[in-house]
């Protein structure tokens, strides 16, 4: 839209700048702080953003490329608004699209699952990889502070030992630095007996139920 030179393209894209500005400012700040900011300066944009896509969209013809765009955007509003409601929350899925590429570039691998059961355990640990880099931690370290926890821990307070509820030492942090839209808290106190005693005493059932537990109660 912007290369056929569409003066109202342009300005849709000049407005979401001006919210994008801000969030650059406040990248890394606490979440309360982000929440407060974007209540101040973010939301009044948003508002005036709203309005004026639906002008817009009153004043152009319902089948042009700039059309669709705006009806995707005011369907999407909710879930865009989600950073007024939510200082951990961004305004891009960077993260998500960073995380999913390796997806991408190995799907063909991905189709010797072995089966449907297979491919959704898969999806699950991968998910759990994935949250544990976005929250700082090196994966493999986050898998052994796991594994040296999980059979001392009450079963019922599992979501306390996913990767954004623990916060990773100094020898356990990735490469890089952590994503600084995750604050990770302090973690639980909890047994650390070796991985390899604890691989062994955990049951097969308890721990293939254990990454959908950890992800839904997280």
């Amino acid at each position: 839209m912007l290369a056929n030179g569409s003066p109202l393209a342009r300005e849709a894209i000049e407005r979401m700048q001006r919210l994008f500005a801000i969030e650059a400012e406040i990248h890394g700040q606490k979440p309360e702080a982000r929440l407060a900011t974007r209540h101040a300066r973010s939301a009044p944009l948003m508002v005036d953003l709203h309005a004026w896509l639906e002008a817009t969209l009153r004043r152009i013809s319902g089948k042009s490329d700039l059309a669709k765009a705006i009806r995707y955007t005011l369907a999407q509003w909710t879930a865009l608004t989600t950073v007024l409601r939510d200082g951990r929350a961004c305004l891009h899925n960077n993260a998500a699209e960073r995380q999913m590429r390796p997806l991408a570039l190995g799907r063909k691998n991905y189709l010797f699952a072995g089966s449907l059961e297979g491919g959704r355990r898969a999806a699950i640990i991968y998910t759990l990889v994935g949250t544990a880099e976005f929250n700082g931690w090196d994966p493999q370290a986050y898998l052994r502070v796991l594994l040296d926890r999980i059979a001392d821990h009450p079963i019922n307070r599992i979501g306390e030992l996913a990767p954004c509820n623990l916060r990773p030492d100094a020898s356990a942090v990735r490469a890089g630095p952590p994503h600084a839209d995750v604050l990770p808290s302090t973690p639980s106190v909890c047994s650390r007996e070796s991985s390899a005693r604890a691989a062994k005493r955990i049951r097969f059932s308890r721990f293939n139920s254990f990454p959908d537990r950890l992800l839904r109660d997280a």
